[in-house]
């Protein structure tokens, strides 16, 4: 009995340790510690774009080159590579989607980024811009219409443009870039390993054009015009020019960083503020404190000394899924909130179950020991269906969600998990306890007046 009591404690101790770091390393509650540690300071709530605001972007992507049948899949990966680079920025949790080619966006495929915490207009597009575009061309066939460019002086040059066309290997299909240097010329290059995809079309393109010259684009600028001499089939390809050494190293982290399967063009950009804002924030807090007051005050009056015990492990449920929202951490929404607060409700039902079986077993004439650990026993199996199914629905909603509402999935399923834990784990240790008393008058008198109703 000693060691559950110690145990307990403990529990106590941690507890108490785990709030002190949720609400030190809040900004908002410790503007007046100046001289906390750069931990501290760096471990605040992350909040979502429509609760702190950021940055909306639209652009359009030019798939005038890609195959009907292919736009689906190439806006994907555009969409994909754009949260890749964007991710790589440190931005937490960017919306990026895909609009497709109908009557509201006019027959145009767009695509939207939503950049929570993101102010910077400028930096929010160099994020974006600063991917590149790569592209592979052939030299169009001889009766091709030639192209002339005419400047402001009247004089016409020929549109080099005209000279390649467009084929299906792009950015899309490269694996990796890495930096080399000619042995010879001790020049920097780069090299690319396309995918088995892209391996097989720079075989098939290398084959049909032997003798003649293959372009290499980027942003819509050749940058290398080499002659092909033979099949190249293990899909590589070396990238040279008058690059310096830092130059090469930017572009290879540029490449390895995601180039665009589709050329893309800004339509729109602007900072927003949050949709809700820091005042719907403490609204919602507000209203939590308010509603676990209420649910506490239930527990007490209906419970007494087992509510009580329902009260502190909900507190201790509360300061650890805080801390891990800190930690892991999690973009906080207004959705993601609300399956927060969904899940303390879980926990509280949790307890219910638990005591309502331990007054079944104590009306039965059961010791105070007996009816604590039976009670516990039989409440498992209804709190482990539950749960259970929380869970299932949860990862189905994380899994084929959008990003609203992942943010809400995310945080109900850690809820759900970390409530199991408190109401199965640290109430069993606390009623365990506190029934030290074994069973005199003064255990009888504060398990039945508050259960045996």
């Amino acid at each position: 009995m000693w060691k559950k009591r110690i145990l307990a404690l403990i529990i106590l101790i941690l507890g108490a340790g785990v709030a002190f770091f949720v609400f030190k390393t809040e900004p908002q509650l410790n503007k007046h510690f100046s001289t906390q540690s750069s931990f501290w300071k760096q471990t605040p709530f992350r909040l979502g774009l429509d609760l702190s605001g950021g940055t909306h972007l639209i652009y359009k992507a030019d798939i005038s080159q890609i195959k009907p049948g292919q736009v689906s899949d190439s806006m994907n990966a555009l969409r994909d590579v754009i949260e890749r680079r964007v991710n790589l920025f440190g931005v937490s949790e960017p919306v990026v989607q895909v609009q497709e080619g109908g009557f509201v966006s006019g027959g145009e495929e767009k695509l939207i980024v939503d950049l929570p915490g993101v102010t910077d207009v400028e930096k929010a597009t160099q994020m974006i811009g600063q991917t590149p575009l790569l592209e592979f061309k052939t030299e169009a066939p001889k009766d091709a219409p030639q192209k002339l460019n005419v400047d402001k002086d009247g004089k016409a040059t020929l549109d080099v443009g005209s000279q390649f066309v467009s084929t299906e290997l792009s950015g899309r299909y490269l694996k990796q870039a890495t930096l080399e240097f000619d042995q010879n010329t001790r020049e920097p290059k780069v090299s690319l390993q396309f995918d088995d995809t892209g391996t097989a079309l720079f075989a098939k393109i290398t084959k049909e054009n032997i003798g003649k010259m293959v372009a290499i684009y980027l942003d819509g600028a050749p940058i290398s015009t080499p002659v092909v001499r033979e099949e190249i089939p293990n899909g590589q390809a070396v990238i040279s020019g008058n690059f310096t050494p830092t130059e090469a190293k930017q572009l290879v982290g540029r490449l390895n960083s995601g180039a665009l399967p589709v050329p893309i063009s800004l339509l729109s950009r602007q900072t927003i503020g949050g949709t809700l804002g820091i005042s719907a924030v403490h609204a919602g807090v507000k209203a939590a404190i308010i509603g676990f007051l209420i649910v506490a005050l239930f527990l007490l009056l209906w419970y007494r000394l087992p509510g009580l015990i329902a009260v502190l492990s909900l507190c201790i449920y509360i300061v650890i899924i805080l801390a891990l929202f800190k930690l892991l951490p999690v973009t906080l929404t207004a959705a993601g909130i609300a399956g927060f607060i969904i899940s303390i409700g879980i926990a509280v039902d949790a307890n219910v179950l638990i005591f309502e079986r331990v007054k079944e077993e104590l009306k039965a004439g059961r010791t105070v020991s007996d009816a604590v650990a039976s009670g516990f026993a039989r409440a498992w199996f209804s709190i482990r269906d539950s749960n259970t199914s929380s869970i299932i629905t949860a990862i189905i909603l994380f899994w084929f969600g959008t990003s609203l509402i992942k943010g809400f999935a995310l945080t109900l399923g850690m809820g759900v998990l970390v409530s199991m834990f408190s109401a199965i784990t640290i109430s069993r240790i606390f009623l365990s306890a506190i029934s030290f008393v074994g069973e005199g008058k003064v255990a009888r008198f504060l398990f039945n007046s508050g259960i045996s109703k």
